[in-house]
């Protein structure tokens, strides 16, 4: 599902530009969104937010820690007055590379404080075990295929696995500062509230600046798209329930202009909780439905019943990669049909089948 503008020609109003188009924008007084660019087809950029302070700026995320981005970081740092070395602190939704990784190499480069919430130590202990080669010839998300009955892209995305792929442990560094449950965090003038918002990763965290009527809300609310669930390891039990619950959660804030991760930036996060609760809801219907038609069966096959991305794509449609996320995420609406008692689930050697409750 998408919002009403697709992500790949939406025009964000700080800009009046593509939201990807290079600048430090002005989002509002003393806050600047800079699109840093990404190495992949389906997401061009990501917004780092700068948020000016008397002793420096607070960057909430970092972008991903490749020559490029980091180029791009520095000049339009410099066009607003700042270097790399004046940043105090990188306030970082969540552990996915595209947010993190050029946050922990600044800040530990540079003196920075870099904080994370604490329920994503767990991913940072994985990761480092991989980089030390104990996960070696292996794809942590194999397993997670395994159990959604995706066994040819498990198999697949294993054999893909190269040395070279193996996380870099100076990308990963652990942070500064762990955040646990909902805190309040002076920067500068404005006293910004650290909410967690599990679901999306187990420790990611949108930042509110209730008397500004801003929400940072990384990857959690974002206002074209619909962020991935169930891809994170290890592996969290019902990470949709978690999900859903976290909008239910930012949607009991006040109404407040969304400054995402990806894509413009909106004017609702009432309206667009609202879409995403009603989305999610719908899927959840058509594996009911599918559920209903095939009798007990594995995720990826109820994946085939459903449309992916805005265009509807078959699931045999999507490439590799995709056909894993969309395996995993159809796993993660069923394990909620489970939590809800909808559904109930038993464990085969073709991956967990799910079927109708009676």
């Amino acid at each position: 599902m998408s919002g009403g503008v697709s992500t790949g020609v939406a025009v964000s109003p700080d800009s009046g530009e593509h939201w990807a188009a290079e600048g430090a924008w002005e989002v509002a007084p003393g806050i600047h969104r800079i699109p840093l660019p990404l190495p992949m087809d389906g997401l061009k950029a990501v917004n780092v937010y700068v948020v000016a302070g008397e002793d420096g700026p607070t960057l909430i995320d970092g972008g991903w820690a490749i020559p490029v981005a980091r180029e791009l970081l520095d000049k339009c740092l410099r066009s607003i007055g700042y270097g790399f070395e004046d940043i105090q602190r990188f306030l970082v939704t969540h552990i996915h590379r595209d947010h993190y990784t050029l946050a922990t190499v600044l800040g530990h480069e540079y003196g920075a404080d870099v904080t994370l919430g604490l329920p994503e130590r767990p991913g940072l202990d994985l990761l480092h075990a991989a980089g030390r080669g104990d996960y070696a010839g292996s794809n942590p998300f194999a397993g997670v295929l395994r159990s959604a009955g995706a066994l040819e892209v498990a198999a697949a995305w294993e054999l893909g696995r190269r040395v070279e792929d193996l996380p870099d442990p100076v990308d990963w560094a652990y942070p500064d500062t762990w955040l646990d449950g909902d805190v309040a965090i002076d920067v500068g003038r404005r006293t910004i509230d650290a909410v967690h918002t599990p679901g999306h990763t187990p420790g990611h965290y949108v930042y509110a600046d209730r008397a500004d009527g801003l929400l940072f809300a990384g990857d959690h609310v974002l206002p074209t798209i619909t962020p991935s669930i169930g891809f994170t390891v290890p592996p969290e039990p019902d990470p949709l329930g978690h999900f859903m619950a976290s909008l239910t959660k930012v949607r009991s804030l006040p109404d407040l202009r969304i400054l995402p991760a990806h894509g413009p930036v909106a004017p609702s996060s009432h309206a667009r909780v609202d879409e995403l609760l009603a989305h999610h809801e719908e899927r959840l219907d058509q594996c009911v439905a599918s559920l209903r038609s095939r009798g007990a069966t594995v995720a990826a096959v109820v994946a085939t019943d459903l449309g992916w991305t805005r265009h509807e794509r078959s699931y045999d449609e999507l490439d590799l990669f995709n056909k894993g996320m969309a395996a995993m995420e159809t796993k993660a609406h069923l394990d909620l049909l489970v939590a809800r008692g909808q559904a109930t689930c038993s464990e085969t050697d073709e991956g967990v089948r799910y079927a109708v409750a009676d």
